[in-house]
């Protein structure tokens, strides 16, 4: 079985995961628009896509997995997931089968307005969220919600357009400076939906910060959740963790898998209050920065991708990680 990994950048360890769960019985391609991608370093096989947004990328990607005979694909960054998502059929007609959930998944996740909708209507504690800046002072003077106050982008991802205001001068001019770099990225292709909402003010929760990969099958069947306590992260992803085991993670993990029905891995981002109280701040349709400690920790999701596409039961312990391993990731440099 040959696979590809789309938009892979610097996930070299995913490259890794995938080319141990293949055994060799296949090759492993990566994607990626920028030459400079380290994945490129780890791959059997490389190519140089054209921009996500670009016409005839989902034709080459196609075109591509044909001529090398690639009959999976699986996409690692957000923007991809909703283009691909779109597109899901053109790919199961050249039976190629792409792990990327129903875009109705992928406009929940993507979207943190739709996500707090979606969390709320399933009674999931989730921050108070605003889509204007009147809303969010009215809600202050009411005492609802008290600064400090998150501004960041409606269709975001990573760290980009994220900022922290203490009092009403800040948030207007941070609430300015996200909607410009909302357009000054590629956050900008997400976005045009609604620019005149493409940013959010959100409540500050307060507490100690856990990751979750929430596991479905191929079918979004709901398999695990595995929990990892945060000690340090960089630009947004998970730099240290321990998996540990918090049954309040893993039963609305088990809530979200079986709601969303989403396929694969659900990476997800929570915040245990002094009071107990588990919110849930974001939510992404794919592997995740936190992934890899789970890997550490015994669980094999690569490996259990490829034995449900052959049609083989997964024993239950592949998807289940030792407790109390704690994870570090490094800096590295590769030639």
């Amino acid at each position: 079985m040959n696979i590809m990994l789309t938009s892979a950048g610097r996930r070299a360890y995913m490259v890794n995961y995938f080319k141990n769960a293949v055994k060799g019985k296949g090759k492993v391609y990566v994607g990626n628009c920028d030459e400079n991608a380290v994945s490129f370093l780890y791959a059997d096989e490389t190519v140089i896509t054209p921009y996500i947004y670009e016409d005839g990328y989902i034709d080459f990607l196609i075109d591509y997995c044909e001529c090398k005979n690639i009959t999976l694909v699986i996409p690692l960054f957000d923007i991809d997931l909703y283009i691909l998502s779109m597109n899901k059929a053109e790919f199961e007609k050249k039976n190629i089968h792409l792990i990327v959930s129903d875009i109705s998944v992928i406009e929940i996740c993507n979207d943190k307005w739709k996500m707090k909708c979606f969390l709320e209507e399933n009674e999931i504690l989730t921050p108070k969220t605003y889509l204007k800046i009147d809303d969010a002072v009215k809600a202050i003077e009411e005492q609802e919600i008290k600064y400090p106050l998150i501004i960041k982008p409606r269709w975001g991802m990573g760290s980009i357009g994220v900022y922290e205001a203490d009092n009403l001068e800040e948030l207007k001019i941070l609430y300015s400076k996200t909607n410009r770099e909302i357009k000054e990225s590629y956050l900008k292709y997400e976005s045009k939906q609604d620019y005149s909402k493409s940013v959010l003010i959100q409540e500050k929760i307060i507490g100690e910060e856990y990751g979750g990969d929430i596991i479905n099958d191929l079918k979004g069947r709901y398999q695990n959740t595995i929990a990892k306590k945060k000690y340090s992260m960089r630009a947004g992803e998970t730099d240290i963790a321990i998996i540990t085991k918090n049954y309040m993670i893993e039963n609305l993990g088990m809530k979200i898998g079986k709601r969303l029905n989403h396929i694969a891995n659900l990476d997800a981002d929570f915040i245990v209050t002094d009071k107990k109280e588990t919110y849930v701040i974001d939510l992404n349709a794919r592997f995740g920065g936190g992934y890899p400690f789970s890997h550490c920790a015994g669980v094999d999701l690569p490996k259990a991708i490829i034995m449900w596409l052959q049609g083989e039961q997964v024993q239950k312990e592949l998807l289940l990680p030792q407790f109390n391993i704690k994870g570090y990731k490094e800096i590295n440099v590769c030639k």
